[in-house]
């Protein structure tokens, strides 16, 4: 038994539970349907919803609205955003929540087992858009980094959709390979390839940071999905030795990590740790119960990308300790919340399901952890947003989307576990 099945074990008896309550012994595991070969799914009555994931992302949107404003609208005064209105970013990011609003419902109606089918599909097609935003005169380029994809209204990072796709490609990958999970050529091998392919092209924009959680979401598949120990160590290990690598063989990330194990160095604090010190003087001057909403100091053009990557500095400046460590609860009972349904599916033999249900909850935890790792200067310096809460199209998007995905799993849980079928 693997150390995976092992954390599994305290679970097995659910699945049994389950197929006692609807008449079948043993669990055993109801047929699914084929939405795509002619039959449609019915639309998702959303009665029996997980109203709390639904409340704690609705109140992490809210105050990322709120703070997107309160952090943007001294940006005017910049006269790189001289075009601006004050509340330009503003509107913009409700306009972001609103259609992602849409999608998600749109998500909703969608069966998992349709996912399921598509996933392999999906990750290649995401694939191309990540070499298509390598294409000069296609993919946008800012401060140096080509990771966007105009698209008129908004700008697509496909980064983000990135995420998604191997959450999915990854749970499929495992369903197809159970059978041969002990072999290292034949389970993780090429999984390990499809992954260096992602890490070249997300390497070339450069976005060291999206790559990051990727590989974070792809491993952690292959843990919770059973593979080898052994193999599971041996994979990290690569992975962690080639990220040192990177840094050793860059002046650019060592300088990074120089600067973030000494940030007040006169070197370092007006270079490359100059986010990092102002995000720290942010922490510090909010204390516990912060300057009071709009009152940020630091967000007047001394630290840059306040309304993106260092959102939580100023929500630290204005709001203080309370709703830092607010955030970081919310944070973590949603990630705990998402691996709940998943181990949920799983139970009921739905194992695609539960592993692409954690794998998402693997990505919002993690990326959660590195943006405020990164804010609090515990971590060097990364280019990721606060899921749900920094300003960005793609990046609410895909939150949403991902949510309303787990959201599908639980409902078709909650439908099993009543007698119905998904």
């Amino acid at each position: 038994m693997s150390f995976a099945d092992a954390l599994r074990q305290p679970f097995a008896g659910l699945r049994e539970r389950a197929g006692a309550l609807l008449g079948r012994a043993g669990g055993e595991r109801l047929p699914i349907r084929d939405w795509i070969g002619g039959v449609s799914a019915k639309p998702v009555q959303l009665s029996g919803y997980d109203t709390g994931l639904i409340w704690v992302t609705a109140l992490l949107l809210a105050l990322g609205l709120v703070m997107v404003y309160s952090a943007s609208v001294a940006m005017p005064d910049n006269p790189r955003f001289s075009r601006y209105v004050p509340t330009f970013f503003l509107s913009r990011q409700a306009m972001f929540i609103g259609v992602s609003f849409v999608a998600a419902l749109v998500t909703l109606q969608i069966p998992i087992a349709v996912w399921e089918k598509w996933a392999p599909w999906l990750f290649a097609a995401t694939l191309a858009m990540l070499i298509v935003v390598l294409v000069p005169f296609i993919g946008k380029g800012v401060n140096g980094a080509r990771r966007w994809i105009p698209l008129g209204v908004m700008n697509f990072q496909p980064s983000e959709l990135a995420k998604l796709a191997m959450a999915m490609y990854a749970a499929s990958y495992m369903v197809r390979k159970m059978d041969v999970k002990e072999n290292f050529v034949k389970a993780v091998w090429p999984m390990a390839v499809s992954l260096g392919v992602v890490g070249v092209l997300l390497l070339a924009e450069p976005d060291m940071g999206a790559f990051m959680v990727i590989a974070a979401v792809a491993l952690g598949i292959l843990f919770l999905g059973g593979v080898n120990g052994r193999m599971f160590f041996l994979s990290v290990a690569v992975l962690v030795g080639a990220f040192v690598l990177m840094i050793v063989f860059s002046e650019f990330r060592r300088q990074r990590i120089f600067a973030y194990l000494d940030p007040w160095n006169p070197d370092y604090a007006q270079g490359k740790a100059y986010q990092l010190t102002h995000s720290l003087i942010a922490f510090g001057r909010g204390g516990v119960f912060g300057q009071g909403l709009g009152a940020s100091i630091e967000k007047l053009h001394y630290l840059p990308e306040a309304h993106t990557d260092f959102l939580l500095a100023v929500i630290g400046e204005e709001l203080g300790f309370i709703a830092v460590l607010a955030v970081i609860l919310a944070f973590f009972w949603l990630t705990r919340r998402i691996f709940v349904i998943g181990r949920q599916a799983i139970a009921l033999d739905r194992v695609f399901a539960g592993l692409m249900t954690q794998g998402i909850g693997i990505w919002f935890g993690g990326q959660a952890f590195i943006n405020m790792g990164v804010n609090l200067g515990v971590l060097p310096t990364k280019g990721l947003t606060l899921p749900l809460l920094s300003y960005g199209g793609s990046g609410v998007l895909l939150n949403l989307v991902a949510l309303a995905i787990v959201l599908r799993a639980d409902l078709e849980n909650r439908q099993l576990m009543r007698g119905g079928r998904t």
